[in-house]
């Protein structure tokens, strides 16, 4: 397991998800309890962004229930279609938001966060959880945020299939 990230300071995010990515593999390797490796995934995610707040959210019965995570106090629960996450696990699509505000139903677990983007976890085609990533910055997030956010879904979706 890798006890740190190396990232070249470059501020071309496509390149610092690509230099990411294989050292999040790395990360999990050989883990066998998935809270331990998205707890890993969500402190990595905000040590190499600076992100205000990364987290996971999983599919229990009729909501989206708190999981691992890095920042400030979250809600705790969400309903299916409530909120930007809600949004991403009904229409089982990112959800890409650069200004919450702007957001119909938007639920402000912190006042503090201004953009978001919400990637769903697939695992046989039906969402299991979502990748919330908030900034405390309006229109923070770029095209390159959503892509390698959807990659690093890919592989908690890994992860879903093959931890307990």
């Amino acid at each position: 397991m890798a006890e740190t990230l190396t990232l070249n300071p470059s501020d071309d995010r496509r390149t610092r998800y690509a230099e990411l990515l294989p050292q999040l593999r790395g990360l999990v390797q050989g883990e066998p309890n998935r809270v331990a490796n998205l707890a890993n995934l969500a402190a990595a995610l905000r040590q190499s962004f600076g992100f205000f707040w990364v987290g996971f959210y999983s599919v229990q019965d009729d909501q989206l229930v708190l999981g691992p995570f890095q920042g400030d106090i979250a809600c705790t629960r969400i309903d299916y279609g409530q909120g930007v996450c809600g949004a991403a696990w009904a229409e089982a699509t990112s959800q890409w938001v650069p200004d919450v505000d702007a957001f119909p139903g938007h639920i402000a677990c912190s006042s503090l966060a201004r953009s978001e983007v919400v990637v769903p976890v697939m695992v046989d085609d039906e969402v299991v959880a979502v990748l919330d990533v908030d900034s405390d910055q309006l229109d923070a997030f770029t095209e390159a945020d959503i892509e390698g956010l959807q990659s690093v879904a890919q592989l908690c979706a890994e992860i879903w299939s093959a931890t307990t």
